[in-house]
């Protein structure tokens, strides 16, 4: 089984009347099974081939999740193309514009809800020569069509091209193109990265060898499905086990959509739900603020709950071992009390979730852990297919990013490319079919991050003795001093965000500066109370002080004296400090897809405060730019 059609026509003959995608467009959710997908698959890819597509075309696809998602993909593969799925979150003259210019796209599938976005830029697009628009209820325009007119074109295509394309789809080879994904970006134009069908199989029956999926097991998709987390360890593994996936019931906007998901996970009573952690800290704030309506001793008790559960359950790796196991029962109580009726408004089914995306702080991981539906965090990138290694039910060390998939080879290299002794960090390099084939036209960039069949994944960490691979961080947001002495900073910054209801958002530098210095933007409504509670206000000196004095008492509880002193080193402690007037969000491009901080674009957007705060007057914490950002509430 080397080919995306191969475990598909396995998975059809295996689990034919399964239901595999589970869609709610009215009053319920209904399902599609496998064999019923597969014969709209057939007919799809047949239309195409009446269209002209040949292989190795490439077609854009750009929807939401949804069944029509899944077929669409499945379809432009058994044409013998090769799909570019597109995010519903990039922005049609520049993001939209290059990918599919980039990639020489011949057609695009595309939503109704996303059909404005192509048609602001189709006169730009020469190579575009159809758009198929999945929904019938859209009047169409110049060079469009319906998917299911496509559908008739494959259901009336003559025999001699049907037996044609069978012959074509069935010699699909595992090394041949599958996908282009894009990345999000950073300074420069995105790379799409080349992942062949040998890619993708390889890497789902690598991460089933972590985790078990039962073809009962069902999960609601929540994350984007050209997501490549969501891509391989929802759609392609599920189908894999016979298992089935669900999509977020949508509306006219993306919020209407996120509004549904907690009826959703209700209706679907997923066994399963992969995560990043923009969406486990929404869950956990829900959670949070539905204890404490119930009132204050509900809240004592759920806290003393949850301090119980935090020593029980130690790590994970020591769970109820040594004297913790005295705490099972009182454990069992609280868990039946209290952890279960949360456990409920998951639908009741659910037995963990899988975290990919940024690392997951640690608080966190203990909070769902000690509920009973543990985040059991996975780490990969979308170079890799995306899986590289994850925790699961049966081994799961807290604070790591778990084992590694089987059939991969890891090293932990030095800045040269040398591998480390045990338990040093380093670069984390691997090398397994799951390595993409390179960047699409882009040799230079694919010579810098596959050497000799190595994928440098561009990320720190090490294995440590119980084989736990430990990342922590990137290369490229290294702290380096001036006299060349790195330093990884996410786990400070998530010190900070974890520890002050002030802070929002953080990010530390220094790229051989003489200090570090911190870019924070605060909590105006926390910071707003603060000051009402002093009589105070934003628009007085006065309050402007006081607010900065809060946020300085919050940073200084790290350095030398404070209560966090011996945390973190106090060299990288922040010397200068700058206070922001506009947070990273997906609209000004400072956090992409899946909420994670991109880090270049950050430093390159506030580039006046980054190289103020190395000026004499910028090292001063009340300096102007802070006390126009307060007063700016």
């Amino acid at each position: 089984m080397e080919t995306i059609i191969q475990l598909f026509e396995n998975s059809v003959k295996q689990f034919s009347n399964n239901p595999f995608l589970w869609e709610k467009t009215e009053e319920n959710y209904t399902s599609q099974s496998y064999k019923e997908l597969h014969s709209q698959v057939l007919l799809l890819a047949a239309g195409l081939y009446d269209m002209g597509i040949k292989k190795g075309d490439r077609i854009g696809l750009l929807s939401e999740g949804r069944n029509a998602w899944v077929l669409s993909e499945l379809g432009i593969l058994y044409s013998g193309a090769v799909n570019v799925p597109l995010s519903v979150k990039l922005d049609a003259q520049n993001e939209l514009k290059f990918r599919l210019q980039h990639s020489e796209s011949r057609l695009v599938i595309v939503s109704k809800n996303n059909i404005s976005k192509i048609r602001e830029i189709k006169d730009d697009l020469d190579l575009i020569e159809h758009i198929i628009v999945i929904d019938d209820d859209v009047i169409l325009e110049s060079k469009e069509i319906y998917l299911s007119s496509v559908i008739e074109l494959g259901k009336n295509l003559p025999d001699t091209d049907k037996n044609n394309l069978i012959k074509l789809w069935s010699a699909i080879k595992p090394n041949d193109n599958a996908n282009i994904s894009y990345t999000s970006g950073t300074t420069a134009d995105p790379k799409g990265i080349i992942l062949s069908h040998i890619n993708y199989t390889s890497n789902v029956i690598q991460a089933s060898s972590l985790m078990d999926i039962p073809e009962t097991y069902k999960t609601l998709l929540i994350l984007p499905w050209d997501h490549s987390f969501a891509h391989t360890a929802g759609i392609y593994s599920f189908m894999l086990k016979g298992a089935s996936i669900a999509a977020v019931q949508q509306g006219k906007s993306p919020m209407e959509a996120l509004k549904n998901i907690p009826n959703n996970i209700k209706e679907i009573k997923p066994d399963i739900l992969l995560s990043v952690p923009a969406l486990a800290k929404n869950f956990k704030k829900n959670i949070e603020k539905g204890i404490k309506a119930k009132g204050p001793r509900v809240e004592r008790m759920f806290n003393k709950a949850l301090n119980v559960a935090y020593r029980y359950n130690g790590i994970g790796i020591d769970k109820g071992k040594g004297s913790r196991k005295f705490l099972k029962p009182i454990y069992k109580f609280y868990d039946k009390l209290l952890f279960s009726k949360i456990r409920d408004n998951f639908g009741g089914h659910l037995k963990f979730f899988v975290g990919g995306g940024a690392l997951l702080d640690m608080e966190l991981q203990r909070f769902f852990y000690a509920i009973g539906i543990p985040i059991y965090q996975g780490y990969g990138l979308s170079e890799a297919s995306p899986v590289i290694s994850s925790n699961s039910h049966k081994h799961h060390k807290l604070g790591s990013s778990g084992m590694l998939v089987k059939n991969m080879d890891l090293q932990i290299c030095d800045d040269l490319g040398i591998p480390l002794s045990a338990g040093k960090t380093g670069e984390i390099v691997i090398k397994g079919k799951n390595v993409m084939k390179g960047y699409w036209k882009n040799e230079k960039a694919s010579a810098e991050t596959i050497k000799n069949d190595w994928l440098h994944t561009g990320d720190m960490g090490h294995l440590d003795k119980d084989g736990y691979l430990h990342v922590s961080g990137r290369f490229k947001s290294l702290l380096i001093a001036n006299d060349g002495e790195k330093f990884s900073p996410e786990g400070i910054e998530e010190a900070f965000l974890d520890q002050s209801p002030y802070i929002d958002q953080c990010i530390l530098y220094n790229n051989q500066n003489p200090y570090t210095i911190a870019i924070i933007v605060p909590n105006k409504g926390a910071i707003q109370s603060y000051l009402k509670e002093q009589g105070l206000d934003s628009k007085s000196d006065e309050g402007q002080n006081e607010a900065l004095k809060l946020l300085q008492s919050e940073l200084n509880a790290y350095k030398t004296g404070g209560k966090y002193q011996d945390m973190f080193p106090q060299r990288w402690m922040p010397t200068a400090v700058g206070i922001l007037p506009e947070a990273f969000t997906e609209e000004n491009k400072l956090v992409n897809s899946t909420m994670k901080v991109v880090r270049d674009k950050v430093i390159s957007y506030f580039k006046d405060y980054v190289d103020y705060l190395y000026t004499p007057d910028g090292k001063n914490f009340f300096n102007l730019k802070n006390k126009e950002t307060i007063q700016k509430f």
